[in-house]
């Protein structure tokens, strides 16, 4: 039995860029080879596409030569179902032509993106085009889960626990500042975490307990993104995160986990810092979540309904802010590609890293087939119906159809 061609998409134009690189890594080590052939799709911070065994190492991104041997830059053939890989070869000899030779031929692609050009339903748009079954969320449920402003209000409209927030535009700010934040000062009281709006990893986000910090939180959270969330702070929260693996409503929730902080924010530094090798999987953490049951239960339940309301595919990542002051429970934020695909959750669950895959693969699949069960060949006599002669006559022709 042949092995399936399962490629793995990785870097791409973003600030999460090392971080997709080391979730990458880990993920095709994992991967069962007896299973699949595992073919390493490396988009650069030009938005270049290359493979490559010398994609495997780690030292081969540090930093990144695309004339090593071994690296070969490619195109993907857009054509609906073909899935082929292919790389420009210059001619040879006088009369030699430029041919385009073929690289592989893929039959699934696990996207291993964190941010911008390939979480945020970009990247999704393309396979969904190609045709390709892919490991993730679908492209608005990815769109949806990377804007946090459209995020909290698909949250809030669905009747989900939100923190109160307000967001602003980059060139509000820059018309008038002192504006943006006596709104801020009326609508919400500090502390108040400031963050752009679709970023990731605890990137550009800062805590502001007064105006002057505010200030210097809003002019960080500009350099990185045109919109700003301004979210009100919780004093001594518990921060809980759940994952979540599934597919057209059959889905479970994995044990929940309570990272440990340096301070009052979960920094980039907590989260990547202690080792870079192993992403998010060595973040300081107890796990599972020395919470009561109730809690937990009311975390993995909401973290199904969230999952299921935005039609997730894969695995997610759904992180929390629990107030015990308040006794409530608020979401955060949903991550559609977690950082190292949130394997260390499932492990704790007893589903090891290669079966984790083999489980998201088989969502790719899955979804797959149902869109190749949907009609995409009706046809009508609408064309037959206009004629063209000249941009009136298109005109008319359209306007009687």
């Amino acid at each position: 039995m042949s092995k399936m061609q399962l490629g793995v998409i990785f870097g791409s134009r973003t600030c999460e860029h090392e971080v997709s690189v080391i979730s990458a890594l880990q993920l095709m080590r994992a991967a069962n080879r007896d299973t699949y052939d595992v073919i390493p799709i490396y988009i650069s911070k030009k938005g270049e596409w290359f493979t490559g065994e010398p994609l495997f190492e780690m030292a081969t991104f540090s930093p990144f030569e695309e004339s090593r041997k071994g690296i070969v830059r490619v195109t993907l053939d857009l054509t609906a179902g073909s899935g082929v890989l292919t790389t420009l070869e210059p001619a040879k000899g006088l009369f030699g032509k430029d041919h385009h030779r073929l690289v592989a031929r893929l039959d699934c692609v696990i996207p291993v993106m964190h941010g911008m050009h390939g979480e945020d339903g970009s990247l999704q748009g393309l396979l969904e085009m190609c045709n390709l079954p892919y490991a993730s969320s679908g492209v608005g449920a990815s769109a949806l889960g990377m804007d946090k402003v459209y995020m909290k209000d698909f949250f809030k409209g669905c009747g989900f626990p939100v923190l109160p927030s307000c967001w602003f535009l980059r060139k509000a700010w820059e018309a008038d500042p002192e504006q943006i934040m006596e709104q801020i000062e009326k609508e919400l009281s500090y502390p108040v975490f400031v963050k752009p709006a679709s970023l990731g990893s605890s990137i550009g986000v800062s805590r502001a307990t007064d105006r002057k910090s505010l200030k210097e939180a809003l002019e960080v959270a500009y350099e990185f993104d045109r919109k700003v969330l301004v979210e009100k702070g919780i004093e001594d929260p518990l921060e809980l995160n759940c994952s979540v693996l599934g597919y057209n409503g059959e889905a479970k929730a994995s044990p929940i986990e309570m990272p440990i902080t340096s301070g009052a924010l979960l920094s980039f530094m907590d989260k990547y810092g202690s080792n870079s090798s192993k992403g998010m999987a060595s973040l300081k953490r107890v796990l599972p979540a020395p919470v009561e049951p109730e809690l937990r239960d009311e975390i993995q339940s909401l973290s199904l309904r969230i999952f299921k309301a935005m039609d997730c595919k894969g695995v997610v990542r759904i992180d929390y802010m629990f107030a015990p002051q308040e006794n409530r429970l608020y979401i955060t934020e949903i991550n559609t590609i977690p950082g190292s695909l949130a394997f260390y959750l499932w492990e704790a669950s007893g589903i090891s890293y290669a079966e984790l895959i083999d489980q998201m693969v088989h969502c790719a699949l899955e979804a797959k087939e149902d869109k190749d069960n949907s009609n995409y060949a009706f046809t009508s006599d609408i064309l037959k119906n206009i004629t063209l002669g000249g941009k009136a006559g298109a005109k008319n022709g359209l306007k009687n159809a």
